[in-house]
């Protein structure tokens, strides 16, 4: 019997291995021409990611570029990726309007955000983002730069008692709260009170739901929903009733503003009404991305409470974690980088004057030219979202070369943005590399929002809060080089493993 079963075991054994053969065989045969590591049998290369952990990736990429060039295969047990750090093959993906399908690993998010304009696809993507677009018009911004200013004065006070010029801060949490007030009221137009209430139950929820989405993100097996449910039943647990809340709460939002708009049709606004009325406070009433959602079509139909939150949970998420990550580590470089700091400082006082009480306008924003150059030195060197990946669905040709249907293909911005063939010191911090004159090696060198038509939709919102927030900062506070050297960790947005550190020495009035 003994016998019988070895053989039995053998045999499917080995017709298991003919079948992972055949099963890559086209694949393979196609990408013979590219460079990997040899994958092996049924397991493909997923014993070189063994003991791997958040801080290591980025290195672990590097180290692959090296040694295998800017394009290279990898298949991990079932799944053929290919990784690309080389514009030429980013500007092919990025710039089709066929090839806007995120790949595998997006699919974490989907319980969360559903099938919003992060995660949709096809048709489905291209009417949500025609109807999102306009959320973005200037006359909106200029009403969210209000927002943005009413905040981060917020933040100044609650750093106040922190600001002694000789004890180091972690920024990141400080600025998330901040991030998160300022999304809450953009997106929904409804205050949650962040920074004064961090354990409010929807702020307690998005971290929460974020905290978990990390650690799943880092451990590959935990990315498959039913894995991750069976081996780690209190954290799907925790996840779920997070999730939950965050819905719940937005749901109850948008409830309250389409009866609103029932009750009272003239509470519809659009950009150009919004602007200049008031509510029962006698405060300004402003356009909100719920405000857009609410009052649009698609084919005659208005959208459905769950399509609406499927949008303002997507923004929620993009709105505060890929915002977060960019504040932190831009004031990280400024308080590490003293003449640039000086500079800056210079600039904001020029352009917003002496009185640090005044509101910032969007053309005060838009005249912080050197801050721009900062900012964008800063996402260079640690952006927010280091990769991007697209899921081949058909064979794709890249400059001659064909790439196999059923191929997840990943652009390693973070990689690219550090390749010292486009940009000269890449380790070093050099806002002056992105004055005018200066000329781009490649326009899909530098692209720390995507690129083409999937590009970040809110990169003018993003860019004008992080305008908004660090001018505020730097109007009250010295940032000086305190605490640690961060820690790149590449979650799903790119954080420090150790926080951001910096210390605050309060400026004369």
């Amino acid at each position: 019997m003994l016998g019988v079963g070895i053989l039995l075991f053998l045999t499917a054994f080995a017709t298991l291995l003919v079948w992972d053969y055949f099963w890559r065989k086209r694949r393979n045969d196609m990408l013979n021409y590219m460079p990997g590591p040899p994958p092996l049998p049924l397991l493909g290369n997923v014993l070189m990611y063994r003991g791997l952990d958040a801080e290591q990736i980025m290195d672990f990429v590097i180290k692959n570029q090296r040694k295998y060039g800017r394009i290279y295969k990898v298949w991990v047990i079932h799944q053929l990726a290919v990784f690309s750090t080389d514009p030429r093959d980013i500007e092919v993906v990025l710039s089709s309007q066929q090839h806007i399908t995120k790949n595998n690993l997006y699919k974490l998010l989907h319980e969360w955000l559903g099938e919003g304009l992060l995660m949709s696809t096809g048709r489905k993507w291209h009417g949500r983002r025609k109807i999102i677009t306009p959320t973005f018009h200037f006359k909106i911004l200029e009403q969210f730069v209000e927002i943005f200013d009413q905040q981060s004065a917020v933040m100044v006070k609650q750093l106040q008692s922190r600001a002694d010029g000789k004890t180091a801060i972690n920024i990141f949490p400080v600025v998330c709260l901040t991030a998160l007030d300022i999304i809450a009221e953009t997106a929904m137009g409804t205050k949650i009170n962040a920074q004064m209430d961090p354990n409010l139950p929807y702020v307690k929820a998005v971290n929460e739901v974020t905290n978990i989405m990390i650690t799943r993100f880092i451990h590959a097996w935990q990315r498959v929903n039913w894995i991750f449910r069976l081996t780690k039943p209190s954290e799907a647990k925790r996840q779920d009733a997070a999730i939950k809340v965050m819905h719940d709460f937005t749901e109850n939002i948008i409830r309250q503003r389409r009866q609103a708009l029932v009750d009272s049709p003239e509470q519809g606004l659009t950009e150009g009404q919004a602007h200049d009325q008031v509510d029962d406070l006698g405060q300004k009433r402003r356009m909100a991305l719920l405000d857009v959602l609410l009052q649009s079509t698609i084919d005659g139909a208005p959208l459905s409470d769950e399509d609406i939150r499927e949008e303002v949970d997507t923004f929620m998420f993009e709105g505060h974690d890929t915002t977060t990550s960019a504040i932190s580590f831009c004031l990280y470089e400024i308080s590490r980088h003293p003449e640039v700091q000086q500079r800056l400082h210079q600039e904001i006082r020029e352009v917003l004057g002496e009185d640090r009480e005044r509101p910032v306008t969007l053309r005060d924003l838009g005249e912080l030219k050197y801050m721009e150059n900062v900012i964008k030195e800063s996402l260079r060197l640690h952006p927010p979202v280091p990769m991007i990946g697209r899921w081949f669905a058909e064979d794709v040709e890249i400059r001659g070369k064909r790439i196999p249907a059923g191929t997840n293909f990943t652009l390693g911005l973070f990689v690219l943005l550090r390749d010292p063939e486009y940009f000269e010191s890449p380790d070093e911090f050099r806002p002056e590399r992105f004055e005018g004159d200066v000329p781009q090696s490649h326009p899909y060198a530098y692209i720390p929002f995507s690129a083409g038509p999937r590009n970040c939709i809110g990169q003018k919102f993003a860019l004008l809060e992080m305008k908004s927030t660090i001018s505020k900062l730097l109007r009250y506070y010295e940032l000086l080089p305190l605490g640690p050297e961060p820690r790149h960790s590449m979650n799903i947005v790119l954080r420090s493993a150790n926080g951001v550190h910096l210390g605050l020495k309060p400026r004369s009035a």
